[in-house]
């Protein structure tokens, strides 16, 4: 059976058939199961898709002790693929802290974001001269490696700002795809 790895975790890779819309309701659902063990009532928005059979991003927003939480993934090839993954990180990232292996301010920071990310996100790729639908984490790591040679401040056409720019770039990309 094809695994993925995503966020340090390793399950099963999930490819919906059919029931698109069936399934998506039924990872909403295992999210929300997740994030009550928690203590969460209704504290959260996981915006399903109309058309749960178009690539586009899942997400799953939550507040927890005055946090706003947030994860989306969407490198697969289905809204219900990506909320396949959204499921599986929230549930396995829940369990290593009920469990005591990730302590509360490790859970906080792997998930919180701030509101405008995808905007920050853009904007990242904009700094690493990237199309907007950039999702190739080798591509984004070749523009990266080339730019930080160009503009590192120990170079003699380096400039501190633009490096410290592009590493905020860089961070910015990497979390939202691995």
């Amino acid at each position: 059976m094809a695994t993925i790895r995503v966020r340090g975790h390793e399950f099963a890779r999930f490819t919906a058939k059919d029931s698109f819309t069936r399934r998506a309701v039924q990872l909403q659902n295992a999210i929300i199961h997740s994030l009550r063990k928690l203590g969460l009532k209704e504290q959260f928005d996981i915006p399903l898709e109309g058309n749960p059979r178009r690539k586009v991003p899942a997400s799953a927003t939550w507040f927890l002790k005055g946090h706003r939480l947030y994860y989306s993934y969407e490198l697969a090839d289905t809204f219900v693929d990506n909320l396949y993954v959204v499921s599986k990180v929230i549930e396995l990232e829940i369990e290593a802290l009920l469990a005591g292996k990730k302590s509360f301010e490790d859970f906080v920071s792997e998930f919180t974001e701030e509101e405008d990310v995808e905007e920050q996100r853009k904007k990242a790729r904009e700094t690493l001269g990237l199309p907007n639908d950039t999702q190739d984490m080798h591509l984004i790591n070749t523009q990266y490696k080339k730019l930080a040679k160009e503009h590192h401040p120990d170079t003699p056409t380096g400039n501190a700002e633009k490096f410290k720019a592009i590493n905020h770039a860089h961070k910015m990309l990497k979390r939202g795809l691995e």
